[in-house]
């Protein structure tokens, strides 16, 4: 019999906004060659940061950073209107390869905004995705992650308001904010559809139902990633020591002492190559046996940007 059991969630990893950005990238290198500048991590993933950046990619924070002239690439995460109006100033050629889930989102702020509403956003502060869709209408947004956030907003019943959520989110976490937004202003709206995304609910969903079978959690995705750390805490919430690892290296051996069954699954970031060399790791030190477990499926393509377009037929 084998020494452990190793059970392999899907869905996991890339989904088709992860997919399309990094594939948005590498033509990118390929059609303009290097150094192609992106604004922010194409995705929050470690090795596929530090991938692009050996194939030439240069990863800034500021557009200060990028020499006139140059080729950039917005990440996946999404920028504000300020941040295209200063590309355009810097006469950069921008390829947008913000995820479409991430658009529906700004324009949704854009279409409540001219509305007349003020807009109560579920996010994290600091989150990319988050800072460039309150740079779709500052004056008109206000971010709110506790129910304590959400009793310290000044509205009253009169507000027109109306709430969008971080497509990342825990899905759990953001119907109890919503749930919180609800309770003290009846009137508050909400988008025609959900904003977390369907790969976001779909990794959550897989850790829910899996979790209690296994004695303990790993998650592969890097620690800025804020979906994965959904899925860290997901496993948690169902008492199961769980760990976030960027792959195999940042493993301790000690984790497994009492462990028979181990639940892998990735974040939406996380390249399938990682959760192999896991599930190597396991395989070569403990004799892991391994069953793959779909609880879904998933079927979900995006095109590539307009401006990449062309060049993949022509590259054909």
């Amino acid at each position: 019999m084998p020494l452990m059991k190793i059970i392999l969630a899907a869905p996991r990893g890339f989904c088709a906004g992860v997919n399309m950005a990094i594939e948005s990238l590498d033509l990118t290198i390929k059609a303009f060659g290097k150094p192609v500048y992106v604004y922010h991590e194409i995705v929050h993933n470690k090795y596929v940061v530090d991938t692009f950046k050996s194939k030439g990619a240069v990863f800034v924070d500021h557009l200060e950073e990028v020499p006139e002239g140059s080729t950039l690439l917005f990440s996946a995460h999404g920028v504000s209107p300020a941040i295209r109006k200063l590309a355009r100033d810097r006469k950069l050629t921008a390829i947008d390869a913000t995820c479409p889930l991430v658009t529906k989102v700004h324009l949704e702020a854009i279409k409540f905004a001219k509305e007349g509403y003020t807009i109560v956003l579920i996010g994290h502060e600091g989150h990319d995705e988050v800072i460039g869709t309150m740079g779709e209408a500052p004056e008109a947004i206000v971010l709110v992650e506790s129910q304590a956030e959400i009793d310290a907003l000044p509205f009253d019943d009169t507000t027109k308001l109306a709430y969008l959520t971080q497509t990342t989110l825990s899905v759990d976490d953001a119907n109890r904010i919503i749930r919180g937004l609800k309770a003290r202003f009846p009137q508050i709206v909400g988008p025609p559809k959900e904003d977390i995304c369907y790969a976001t609910q779909n990794r959550q969903e897989a850790v829910h139902l899996l979790a209690e079978e296994a004695d303990i959690v790993l998650v592969l995705g890097s620690q800025n990633s804020s979906n994965s750390q959904r899925l860290k805490e997901i496993a948690k919430e169902h008492g199961k020591p769980a760990y976030l690892i960027d792959g195999a290296q940042d493993i301790h051996g000690e984790w497994f002492s009492d462990a028979q069954t181990v639940l892998i699954t990735a974040g939406a970031s996380a390249p399938e190559s990682v959760v192999q060399e896991v599930v190597e790791y396991l395989r070569d030190r403990f004799g892991a046996a391994v069953e793959s477990r779909s609880i879904r499926s998933e079927d979900v393509h995006f095109p590539l940007p307009r401006e990449l377009r062309n060049l993949t037929i022509s590259a054909k």
